[in-house]
């Protein structure tokens, strides 16, 4: 085979992206998920990107992208509709002070996903339920490419706990229609591009306060 190592065109992408490397370690461990969602995605649909080229270049640089954006001072995270674990896996390999929720409601995902944490020896969990029946809150929730997104960055408004962080990965001229119901709740940061794409952008929000 005359391809470089998965690791070194993960590496190579997220250069040309002027993202931070991976460590060996971090690279072996994208190198197993990758091997696990080409082998689950055979006999079930996690993502309708099945080609390596693309799984590389959008799903895993763009979780990286978020990752590396996260606030320092996250401690808890829920990825909400983590599907197949874009961005909550990634994040956990990059950032493995951050205790990691992924709600998934979907019964083949979230065997999925159980058996990539296990896999990579990951200390995240899996909640496989709807995320909107969650009773906690988090430092930080991240959607991206959730159904019906409108309705669903709502419901997760509610799971961020006062001074916590909301972080969007959707396109830009859907960010506006997605955030109506959050003003005057959060302070937005200029949304930022994600690499490889004209259209989709990373967004992050602080919650202001309390809610009533």
């Amino acid at each position: 085979m005359d391809e470089d190592p998965i690791g070194a065109r993960l590496n190579a992408l997220l250069a040309n992206a002027s993202l931070a490397p991976l460590n060996a370690p971090q690279a072996a461990s994208f190198e197993i998920y990758l091997s696990l969602i080409l082998r689950w995605n055979a006999r079930t649909n996690l993502t309708a990107v099945r080609d390596v080229d693309g799984i590389l270049a959008r799903h895993f640089v763009e979780s990286i992208a978020c990752a590396q954006a996260l606030p320092a001072e996250i401690t808890t995270l829920l990825d909400y509709g983590s599907g197949a674990g874009f961005p909550g896996i990634p994040i956990a390999l990059c950032r493995p002070a951050i205790q990691v929720t992924l709600a998934e409601s979907h019964g083949k995902k979230a065997a999925f996903l159980q058996e990539a944490l296990r896999t990579l020896g990951l200390r995240a969990k899996v909640y496989a339920d709807r995320a909107d029946s969650l009773a906690q809150e988090f430092d930080c929730v991240t959607l991206r490419a959730v159904e019906q997104m409108s309705n669903a960055v709502t419901v997760a408004a509610r799971l961020v706990r006062p001074g916590g962080w909301l972080v969007l990965m959707t396109t830009h001229s859907e960010l506006t229609p997605q955030t109506e119901a959050l003003i005057g709740r959060f302070a937005w940061q200029a949304s930022k591009p994600l690499p490889n794409s004209s259209e989709r952008v990373l967004a992050i929000a602080q919650k202001l306060g309390s809610e009533e």
